[in-house]
Parts: C-alpha cells; structure tokens; sequence
C-alpha cells in the first residue's frame, strides 16, 4: 500500500511540476515591459534567493562548502548556467514576442534531441524505432522552416540548450536544490550587474508593486516546480516522466493557439503532426523496449530459481 501510495504521489508531484511549466507564458506575459534579458537576470538574482533559503533548511552548506575541492564538478556547473541561461533567455524572449507556439515545439523536439545527442556525444546506438522517430522528426522541422521561412530558431535553441543542459547535470550528478544553487550564483554577478547598469530603467521599482511582486516571485516560480519534479523522478519510472513532459508544450501550444491566437496556416498544422508522430513513435517503442526488457528479466529469474533435474542412468 506505501509503494502504491509513493508512485500516486510521485505521478502527482510530476503532472503538477509539468503544469506549472506548460502555464509559464501567462506569468512571463505579465512581466512584458521588463524586457527578456532584466526578466531572467531577476530570475537568477531570486532564484538565488530561494535556492539559498533551501539549502539553509536542508542544511547542506557543508555539501556545498565541499565542492571547492572538486573544480571539474564547478566547471561543468558553470557550462550548464550558461546553457541554462541562453534556454531561459530564449524561452522568455519567444513568450513576449508571440512566438508561444515555436518555444512549445522547442520542448516537443527536446526528447528527439537528447536522442542524437545521445548518437553524437555518448556514441549510443539508436534502434530502428528511434531513428524512425529521428527521421520524421528531422522533416518536421523541414517543413516547419519552408512554413515559417527561416529555420524554428527558437525551438531548435530551446532543445538544444535544454538537452545539453540535461546531459552537463546528468554526468556531474548533484541534487537539485545543490545544483540550482551553483547554476545561479554563477549567473548572479553578470545578472546583478546588468541590473545595476539599469538603474532607473529597471522596471522592478517603477511599475508598481504588482509588478515588483511578480519579478520577486520569479525565484518561487523556478524552485518550486523543480523540486516538485525532483520528488517525481525518485517516485515513478523513468517512461512514466517520459509520458509526462508533453503535458508542459501541449499546454503552450494551447495557449499559444486558442488563447493568444498566433498564426497556424496548414503547413503549420502538417509540420506540427510530423511532430506528434515522431513522438507517438518515439513513446510507443520506449515502452515496447521497457516492457521487453522486464519480461526477459522475469523470465531469467524464473529460469535461475528453477532446479536443476538430476538424470537418473541405469
């Protein structure tokens, strides 16, 4: 009853955290007048903040203290806030120029980026299934750019910057908390700096307090779903989190389509099926995979427990 208790929380933990990211562009909306570059160096300064009060909590100084000795983990820590920053940026900037639909199709194609990266850097053999889904996501993105005109430059920065980024974090291996720490107080010297050579032009104090509020809560906004997610990927499985992330762009394209109403002529609509294919494929052979994998295992395990049966000879 407690393991099916903990997976239930864990499905919740990750369909709250995936949520929350899907309904970002209505908060970063109400942050337009600041402009993408003060919105993310107040999300790093706050998020700073709140991460700092965590770790307080937590009482992990000393973990964090320990690092010092290990410079190739600071190192990576400072590839991934630069990679973390350009998705930020980019992400904000696609929000506030009504291009909400290109950054859901930026996190759409993130899985089948993580695929190649995983071909490219880790020299990983795709099976067939997946360089199925390679494929027809590679002409996705053909037919998206003969649409828009030019290369989905911000989907493409937005996958890319996100699948690299998971790959720094998933060699370094720090918690969550740990490792947004170090992420933002290696951003926070350029961050606050910026903000200084704002000076009266920072918005954060002359837009009201509403607006004041919604930039403080920029470090809530960024900690929060994180750590929900953290709680997610130690409860459920891995294909469970794999199912989930579509619930983050699916809503972005919804608001982007039916609420903001951005443009969708019909080689939008085909480019974007290309999309959703590649990742029906994409998901359907993960999961074909995963319950291969558990059968062959049950089967080993019965096969070792069974006894040997002595032949008998005359």
């Amino acid at each position: 009853m407690g393991a099916v208790s903990d997976l239930r929380r864990g499905y919740l933990l990750g369909f709250g955290a995936y949520v929350l990211w899907g309904f970002f562009p209505l908060y970063f909306k109400m942050l337009k007048s600041a402009g993408p570059v003060e919105i993310l160096a107040h999300r790093v300064v706050w998020s700073l903040a709140c991460v700092a009060v965590l770790i307080t909590v937590l009482r992990r100084w000393r973990a964090i203290a320990a690092l010092r000795h290990t410079p190739g983990k600071i190192a990576a820590m400072a590839a991934a806030a630069v990679l973390i920053a350009i998705n930020w940026g980019t992400y904000i900037f696609g929000v506030n120029s009504a291009r909400v639909v290109e950054t859901a199709l930026g996190y759409f194609i993130t899985p089948l980026v993580v695929i190649l990266l995983g071909v490219v850097v880790l020299r990983e053999r795709l099976r067939r299934g997946q360089w199925i889904a390679v494929g027809v996501g590679t002409l996705s993105v053909v037919v998206l750019a003969v649409d828009y005109g030019r290369l989905p430059w911000i989907a493409l920065t937005l996958a890319c910057s996100f699948g690299l980024y998971g790959l720094v974090k998933k060699r370094v291996g720090l918690p969550p908390a740990d490792g947004l720490l170090l992420e933002s107080a290696i951003l926070f010297l350029p961050a606050a700096a910026y903000l200084a050579y704002l000076g009266g032009d920072n918005t954060f104090t002359r837009d009201g307090a509403g607006h004041t509020l919604l930039l403080a809560f920029s470090g809530i906004a960024t900690v929060g779903p994180l750590l929900m997610f953290a709680g997610a990927a130690n409860r459920i499985p891995l294909y469970g989190i794999g199912m989930l992330q579509y619930i983050g762009p699916i809503i972005q394209f919804g608001l982007g389509v039916f609420l903001f109403h951005e443009p969708m002529p019909a080689a939008r609509w085909l480019g974007f099926g290309l999309v959703w294919l590649a990742l029906a494929v994409f998901s359907v052979e993960g999961l074909v995979h995963v319950r291969g994998n558990r059968a062959r295992a049950a089967a080993t395990a019965v096969a070792e427990q069974v006894p040997e049966v002595p032949v008998l000879r005359d």
